[in-house]
């Protein structure tokens, strides 16, 4: 089966004003200040959608919120007719921009939250909860499909899985549980702190009942619903594994695509004369052709 590129992953910003274990360690240089231009992200992004039209561009960081020329970003991406623009973000700003994001044409929001305990927030390296909880009530209130998404580290934040569950339901709202990604540094550790699905699953069911849900083409998550209807995910990479039909490709904002993120190799889009078509099927045939493997690639730096 030839894969079709369907979804573009947009990193704006190497920065974060947050420090999450999974992803840096806390020792790591500051990132560059400068940001790319509005117009150098379009230059990329409209020669992508002439040869490959777009279903969807995520917008992800670093954390996509410190990127000033947000809200115009969003608005010029949505006039090129792609029918889907949503965010990944840890939150921390979305009370203040939800709502002109979604008047610029934003319709999903994925919040990172990895714990309701103040201290294990603030142990998985965040800052402020109680904005995140603004954040995620303002995402709802602006009319955005929002989901959150928590990453689970064994002996950190792996208490939180009912009490977050719990709270996600009531808020209907969807929460996918994210097991440890190999990556940067945990590329040769993760093992140790992973939370497996079926760890996962063993938790949930000590307190609610539920099935499995049939996995979507091309979806990350695997889903299960609640007794009730109220369905929450797992994005597997390691015990559910979905590289065999995945659709994304990610651009930095450098102007670099990366096929996956089990390769460090790229593609430099912003090059003179470059052939776009071409880069799109090189990056694609970098792809895993059944299972996540991990990289030394930084979260923080080509996204989630």
């Amino acid at each position: 089966m030839v894969r079709r590129f369907r979804k573009l992953r947009l990193s704006l910003t190497d920065s974060c004003n947050f420090a999450c274990v999974y992803c840096v360690t806390g020792h790591e240089a500051p990132a560059e200040k400068a940001q790319t231009r509005v117009e150098d992200f379009l230059r990329w992004v409209s020669a992508i959608h002439a040869v490959n039209p777009l279903n969807e561009i995520r917008l992800t960081g670093g954390e996509p919120t410190l990127y000033r020329d947000l809200v115009p970003l969003v608005a010029r991406l949505s006039a090129m007719g792609i029918s889907k623009i949503s965010l990944t973000t840890n939150g921390f700003a979305l009370a203040r921009l939800a709502k002109p994001l979604s008047a610029a044409g934003l319709s999903a929001v994925n919040v990172s939250l990895d714990a309701l305990d103040e201290t294990i927030f603030r142990v998985m390296g965040g800052r402020s909860p109680a904005a995140v909880f603004a954040g995620i009530d303002a995402a709802k209130a602006a009319g955005l499909e929002t989901k959150i998404n928590t990453t689970l580290v064994g002996e950190v934040n792996d208490s939180q899985i009912l009490p977050l569950l719990g709270w996600a339901k009531g808020k209907h709202v969807t929460i996918r549980f994210l097991e440890l990604m190999a990556m940067g540094h945990l590329h040769a550790e993760r093992s140790a702190r992973l939370v497996a699905a079926e760890d996962i699953l063993s938790v949930i069911a000590t307190a609610f009942e539920f099935r499995a849900l049939p996995r979507a083409p091309h979806a990350t998550a695997h889903y299960y619903e609640l007794d009730g209807g109220y369905r929450f995910g797992i994005i597997g990479n390691t015990s559910l594994p979905f590289c065999s039909d995945c659709d994304r490709l990610r651009l930095d904002s450098h102007g670099r695509i990366f096929g996956c993120l089990s390769s460090q190799q790229s593609h430099d889009l912003a090059a003179e004369g470059i052939d776009v078509a071409a880069v799109l099927r090189s990056a694609m045939q970098l792809k895993q052709a059944e299972k996540f493997t991990g990289s030394q690639l930084v979260m923080r730096e080509i996204g989630g």
